[in-house]
């Protein structure tokens, strides 16, 4: 049966345990020194026991999870009490008092049965939640990944339906990529930080959840064992093996049938594919009482049948059917194949597939009743099929796949994400004072792509007229392409318990090294203006290439240019918990420190360290290539309370205050020592009028015969004070115990930006003046130029594209108030209904890539200096609900049935120019201002040269009367008259969706072994399977209707153009700038699955 969610107090870095803690009293209420208490977790036959201190208080830390526990607790001449625990959810600290009465007043053995509230407990500060067994297998989930249950927080941001891609999941405002996962406590994120979890580039979950016991998210620990984020630690805990053989096998499937076909009034093709998922779990003893294990395995096969094709003839021919005919690819096909022996492999009718296997084994010793070890392993090994990049074609938007065009399937590439995880892990209670917890891990991440393709150039075959056609060759993005994460880490935690007080000194050590490769263009790039040329230059002939292309190392003897990043973080702490008030009063005090350690890997441009470069302010300023941040101390003290006020646990206050240190995406680090003018040489060339370039399939034959970079390049750079993230979050709970077993919970939290990130480009030149007019933003030096001019005027150094410099803030915030009414599992059901609002600023959301993070911020007075405004992870209203309910009939059957619905604004956006508005030398980057009137702005007539003659498609004042009725047909626009639009000030409507889980299980039992058999049916965004108006989301038509100039007028304004020329020579206004969405995520989506357990 589900438990929707609990909250409970986290333990330690990647907690795999829980704790028994308490008072043992005689009846007169003083203290038994030395009574003994004893747990027995029931299904492993694991004996855990120690005796109590002076005070009479005991603690019986690193417990396994789960239940039944009989509990025996004993004194020599006192009746003996005997309780059980049904469960121990992760993490928590079950507190079990107890008086003990002399045997004289009571005969034989007194047995008291029964489960504890966990949700009104004494250890509970900041806010958490726990997803326990029981929901992990019944809450809908079609991707099985671990953020189908971790949305189960309130103050969590997913997406429209439960993740079937494995993409991240932000907690409190933050960036996913700030969140840590741990899987027994081993480090599990995608540290460089290209996806959310390993696997995500092959959509692909990095473990089975049938190998998951529990899961944990904890937004607010205020112990400061808890480390590693600023957004969210989520641990999940995987399964071991009992005294008893135990396990089960399951099928899923799905494929485009079990799709709908209508969200709202827009029809959806679904194309052709198949989902299929298998997997088995088991686990048993090796010896009884003893040693234990646990196997996991599961696989996923996805096939999707390509679409497009090629023309064959005019019978055929389909919505689908390219202009490009079989003819043409067949003819280029077998022409090198007859010259080079090369095979391109089909065009059509192909299947991309993604491929994923996973693993797990454990072991769990009982060494004695002191001593447990528990050893883990788990892999992920995954594949995808992936497409030709539309990057690095001639023509701007000019596919090498589309309508128009056709590429080859050898010419596509593979994504591999491979994963192998090793933790270890020892408890130990060496007496009722002290106790100890070591584990040590490591986790190898391998990211690379690989090719069918044998190895020669990129070929794009033009089709006369500058539009892509045909291409062919190895992918210009995947030659080397490698990424090597190695993460290493050990903890140590030592307590001492003296009478209320629990004192822990700690250390821990994480190790990260990142081997990146990354060489685009490596075995060229040819582009034919038509076939003809193609064929002829195939065959000898001097023809001109309409581009040439060629990226190679720079480095000595041709050395492969790995970009290697090293960081090692040795962290300590101290805490003491102290019970006050007949335990009525809990406080957590303690420090941490973390002191993260770059490795001099970086090259030095020596070029580089002369150049004088401007921060934001007009500073000089220099940087080196070769200069990572200095070693940084970071302090972390908390704080953390919990307060029964009235001495029944029927009102409790509870919260916190205190530091949080997190880890960047390595990858913006990795930029740095990638992108230093040092490592890569280029060669672009347009319209080439001989065969300059030698036209062959040996990729080397271009190469310089004395290999130096290139002498224009782009640079990233880092700030050498540079700190990891960190913030200052604050929390304060009401929990109400109402009647019926309800629990109120009213909680808010408030994070304030201590380090976060921005970025600047210290070669851009300063602003020279400010516009005219109600928008009196600024303009800078490529104003009213055009091409080379303008990027010439805006750069500080002609030959440094970009200078993008990685530093810190301190702007920044983000709240969340949160109301929670949940119903724990009682009568065979359970039910949580919670609404959260909340709002998260910054200065930029970023990107893994340097220079997009800077240039694709949006802005008022240019990128280097970015205003505070909404995050990108903000969502401000999130309203969600679960129930479960079983029913048992017929002795041998069930049906339950689960759901969970949430409500909330999907996202925001901001409204920004097409184009450049203030000569700042980028595109699309300038918040828009909204005039009062729309002839306060200034316009140019639209303007196409038709033949020989411009003529005039909109004139000025047909785009402002144009303008002004759009802008009052929009709410948002007309109240927002005489504003600039702030950064992702727009909110996208609601959207409600609605999942189900039905599960059929019938049962028999043989031999005295009971067997389930499981019909299970998951239906996402159910309610447009009731309805093809209900679950339907919005999407932007366009966020920039406004056509920046880069001019002003002569009264100093800036000068725009409304709409654009159609190719038939009509204009065209802007859309709507939001509208009715029809993707997969707006209709319902069902799979099957079959289980047998044992």
């Amino acid at each position: 049966m589900l438990l929707l969610c609990s909250n409970v107090i986290l333990q330690a870095q990647g907690i795999t345990s829980s704790q028994l803690l308490g008072q043992i009293l005689d009846s007169k209420g003083e203290p038994l020194v030395a009574a003994s208490v004893k747990a027995i977790h029931e299904p492993s036959g694991t004996i855990y026991g120690v005796y109590t201190r002076d005070d009479g208080r005991y603690n019986i830390p690193n417990m396994r999870i789960g239940g039944p526990y009989k509990i025996t607790i004993s004194y020599i001449g006192y009746q003996t009490k005997t309780e059980t625990i049904q469960q121990l959810a992760l993490g928590q600290n079950f507190r079990l008092n107890a008086t003990l009465m002399e045997e004289a007043i009571s005969l034989g053995e007194v047995v008291i049965s029964g489960a504890k509230n966990e949700l009104m407990n004494s250890d509970r500060t900041g806010a958490a939640t726990n997803i326990n067994k029981a929901a992990l297998e019944s809450m809908p989930t079609i991707g099985r990944s671990i953020n189908d249950f971790v949305r189960l927080t309130p103050q969590s941001r997913s997406s429209s339906v439960a993740s079937t891609t494995g993409s991240g999941v932000s907690f409190g405002g933050q960036d996913s990529r700030y969140n840590n996962l741990t899987i027994d406590g081993s480090i599990f994120n995608n540290n460089f930080g290209l996806s959310s979890s390993p696997g995500g580039q092959t959509n692909s979950t990095p473990i089975s959840l049938d190998a998951i016991a529990e899961i944990q998210v904890n937004l607010a620990p205020y112990d400061v064992r808890q480390a590693g984020f600023t957004g969210a630690g989520i641990n999940a805990v995987t399964r071991s093996g009992t005294n008893k053989v135990e396990g089960s096998v399951f099928y899923n499937f799905r494929n485009q049938s079990m799709v709908g076909k209508n969200a709202g009034a827009n029809p959806l093709v679904i194309t052709d594919f198949d989902v299929k998922q298998i997997g088995l779990r088991l686990g048993g003893p090796i010896i009884k009482d003893k040693l234990f294990w646990f196997v996991n395995w599961e696989s996923e096969r996805r096939s999707d049948p390509t679409t497009l094709t090629a023309f064959r003839d005019s019978a055929s021919r389909n919505s689908n059917t390219t202009r490009v005919t079989a003819k043409d690819l067949d003819d280029i096909s077998k022409l090198v194949k007859e010259k080079w022996g090369y095979e391109t492999g089909g065009y059509d009718n192909y299947v991309n597939e993604t491929k994923s296997d996973k693993g797990l084994f454990k072991l769990d010793y009982n060494i004695s009743n002191g001593h447990r070890l528990s050893f883990r392993y788990n892999f992920l090994k995954s594949t995808r099929d992936v497409f030709i990049s539309n990057s690095g074609t001639v023509t701007s938007g000019s596919n090498r796949n589309s309508i128009n065009a056709l590429s080859y399937k050898n010419s596509n590439y593979i994504i591999n994400n491979d994963v192998h995880s090793y933790i270890a892990e020892l408890n130990s209670i060496f007496s009722s004072r002290v106790s100890n917890s070591f584990s040590v891990g490591y986790t190898a991440n391998r990211d690379y792509r690989s090719s069918n393709s044998s190895v020669i150039p990129l070929i794009d075959i033009l089709d006369g007229s500058n539009n892509q056609y045909i291409s062919l060759g190895y992918e210009p993005f995947t030659p080397n392409n490698t990424l090597n994460t190695d993460v290493s880490q050990f903890q140590d935690n030592l307590t001492f318990y003296l009478n209320n007080h629990t004192l822990t000194a700690g250390v821990n050590y994480e190790t990260f090294a990142f081997d990146n490769l990354f060489t685009p263009t490596f075995y060229g790039q040819y582009v034919f203006n038509n076939i003809n040329d193609f064929k002829n230059a195939l065959n000898g002939d001097s023809v001109a290439l309409r581009r040439y292309a060629l990226n190679y190392s720079a480095l000595p003897n041709q050395e492969l240019p790995w970009a290697t990043t090293k960081v090692q973080m040795p962290g300590a702490y101290l805490q003491d918990e102290i019970s006050l008030l007949n335990n009525k009063l809990s406080l957590t005090v303690g420090v941490r420190i973390d002191v993260p350690i770059f490795a001099e890997t970086a090259l030095r441009n020596v070029l580089v360290d002369t150049m004088k470069f401007k921060d934001e302010n007009g500073n000089i300023v220099n940087y080196g290539t070769n200069k990572l941040p200095n070693k940084q101390y970071m302090f972390s003290p908390r704080l953390g309370f919990n307060y029964d006020v009235m001495g029944n646990r029927k009102l409790q206050i509870r919260g916190g205050t205190g530091v949080f240190t997190g880890r960047p995406p390595f990858v913006w680090i990795s930029n740095v020592v990638g992108n230093n003018g040092v490592l890569q040489g280029s060669i672009t060339q347009d319209n080439t009028n001989t065969r300059k370039y030698k036209f062959s399939n040996d990729v080397t034959a271009n190469i310089p015969a004395n290999a130096t970079a290139s002498p224009s390049y782009n640079l990233a750079l880092i700030d050498q004070g540079f700190k990891f993230p960190q913030v200052w979050r604050n929390d304060l709970a009401f929990d109400f115990s109402l009647p019926q077993g309800l629990i109120l919970t009213v909680e808010g939290i408030y994070s304030k930006t201590l380090n976060n990130i921005y970025y600047i480009n210290a070669n851009q030149e300063l602003s020279t003046g400010n516009f005219s007019g109600d928008d009196s933003r600024p303009y800078f030096p490529g104003i009213d130029k055009s091409s080379t001019a303008k990027t010439n005027a805006s750069r500080i150094y002609d030959n440094i594209s970009d200078a993008t410099v990685l530093k810190n803030t301190d702007k920044g915030y983000s709240y969340s108030f949160t109301t929670k009414l949940e119903k724990p599992l009682t009568k065979n059901w359970s039910a949580m209904v919670a609404y959260n609002l909340a709002e998260a600023k910054d200065l930029t959301s970023a990107g893994s890539i340097a220079l997009n993070s800077w240039r694709d911020n949006k802005s008022v007075n240019g990128n280097n200096l970015p205003d505070l405004a909404y995050s990108e992870f903000d969502q401000k209203h999130r309203i969600i609900a679960g129930l479960s309910y079983k029913v048992n009939y017929l002795k041998i059957a069930s049906t339950q049935i689960s759901l969970f619905l949430q409500s909330g604004n999907q996202s925001r956006f901001s409204l920004f120019y097409s184009g450049d508005q203030n000569g700042d030398n980028q595109s699309g980057n300038d918040l828009m201002y909204v005039p009062n009137k729309a002839s306060d702005l200034s316009f140019n007539d639209l303007i196409k040269k038709i033949g020989s003659k411009d003529s005039v498609i909109a004139t000025k004042q047909q785009q402002i009367d144009a303008f002004e009725n759009y802008i009052s047909n929009n709410p948002f626009l007309n109240d927002n008259r005489g504003k600039i639009v702030e950064r992702n000030a727009l909110l996208l409507k609601w959207l409600t969706t609605i999942d189900l889980s039905i599960v059929q299980e019938f049962g028999v039992k043989i031999s005295g072994r009971e067997h389930k058999f499981q019909i299970r049916g998951d239906i996402y965004n159910f309610g447009n399977l009731l309805s093809k108006e209900w679950g339907v989301g919005y999407r932007i038509n366009t966020n920039s209707p406004l056509n920046a100039t880069n001019v002003k007028d002569a009264a100093g304004k800036p000068v725009y153009t409304f709409g654009s020329v159609s190719s038939a020579n009509v204009w065209q206004k802007p859309l709507p700038i939001v509208e009715k969405r029809a993707t997969l995520d707006d209709v319902w989506q069902a799979q099957i699955g079959l289980r047998y357990t044992f």
